[in-house]
């Protein structure tokens, strides 16, 4: 049996190793927590790309 030996106490390779042991991979997903958009807030982005499409050319021919 393996006498204890507390985490701050053991040799930073030794630390490095166990740390290693403990992270666990997350397979390509990020872990960051995301909160979605508030949807009633003025979105700049959005306000921008709506302003291009709205400009509709328009052609007056008059008809006699």
């Amino acid at each position: 049996m393996e006498k204890f030996i507390p985490f701050e106490k053991l040799s930073k390779k030794k630390q490095k190793e166990l740390n290693a042991i403990k992270r666990k991979d997350w397979n390509g997903i990020n872990p960051v927590t995301r909160k979605s958009e508030n949807p009633k807030a003025y979105n700049r982005r959005k306000a921008q790309k709506r302003s291009e499409f709205d400009s509709v050319p328009f052609c007056f021919i008059p008809i006699f």
